[in-house]
């Protein structure tokens, strides 16, 4: 197999189309062509289906991308680190972040590792949703409470748990009473379990806002709008200064933030730090030291 027919087919398979292939390598448009259509040649392979205007991965191209780009990816850095004498970090990290980490921490994380390691290109992705890792190109994700996958190894870097939290001035409902709550969802349940130093106890809620943001729903609750469910990392300041008092822990698992990566490839450089700056920010992996990330 011609490797640098690889290449191109990667690359235009990469940026979905070979004008911006093109664009990118600052190549002829007619080279790259022509270099994928030897490589379908010498395999007997469509690769690629080509429309009017638009660019298609058949299944066969499909498979071909996935194992190719990161083994080409892979090829690429170690010739680099070889030619710089050794695995320094360098190269492209591209992340997928959930939505509350990123507004809290990964700005701050992210700043860090820049400093510390110049040569990587960090590119971080908000987002809540479970990516394709290797169809949309991340070499890391972080996850909360992620379901198994047989295709993704990772470890466990940070445990958080749900309190309920309220104002002072917010009366703690009694058996026959309701509260009114800042909820996520407006089907969520009416009724909350926390765990209290007497044992399970039942909160009746009555919704009032539904914000599906946690940052939205612990500014709403310092507002004295309602209470609301929410990381203790999240409430961790105000529970101290007393402008939030906490009803009880939740009733359920922890909240685990997991770092996943595919295990098929071989971890690099630059995921490896990555993983090492997380580990060095959140040595014990505590509700106390996110919340110094995310501060008052």
């Amino acid at each position: 197999m011609d490797l640098l027919a690889l290449a191109d087919f990667v690359l235009v398979a990469r940026h979905g189309g070979f004008g911006r292939a093109a664009r990118a390598a600052t190549r002829p448009k007619s080279t790259l062509s022509r270099r994928v259509a030897e490589l379908e040649a010498g395999l007997g392979l469509r690769l690629l289906e080509r429309g009017a205007r638009t660019l298609k991965l058949t299944e066969e191209g499909r498979a071909l991308y996935e194992r190719a780009g990161h083994l080409l990816t892979e090829l690429d850095e170690t010739a680099a680190a070889i030619a710089s004498g050794g695995q320094r970090p360098r190269g492209q990290l591209r992340i997928s972040a959930p939505l509350l980490f990123s507004q809290t921490a990964m700005g701050k994380i992210a700043a860090g590792f820049a400093l510390k390691y110049p040569e990587v290109r960090l590119e971080v992705s908000t987002e809540d949703r479970a990516v394709d890792m290797i169809e949309e190109g991340f070499d890391l994700a972080i996850r909360v409470n992620p379901n198994p996958d047989e295709t993704l190894v990772g470890r466990a870097f940070l445990h958080d748990r749900l309190v309920v939290a309220a104002s002072p001035g917010l009366a703690r409902p009694t058996a026959n009473t309701t509260a009114p709550a800042v909820v996520r969802s407006a089907s969520d349940r009416l009724t909350w379990q926390v765990m209290t130093a007497t044992g399970p106890t039942p909160i009746m809620i009555e919704p009032v806002l539904a914000l599906t943001s946690l940052v939205m729903v612990r500014d709403a609750v310092r507002a004295g709008v309602g209470a609301g469910r929410l990381p203790l990392s999240l409430v961790s300041h105000d529970l101290a200064d007393g402008t939030l008092v906490e009803w009880g822990e939740v009733d359920g698992p922890d909240i685990v933030l997991w770092t996943l990566y595919p295990s098929k490839r071989l971890l690099s450089a630059r995921v490896s730090a990555f993983l090492d700056y997380l580990k060095q920010a959140f040595p014990k992996g505590t509700p106390d030291e996110l919340a110094a990330y995310i501060g008052k």
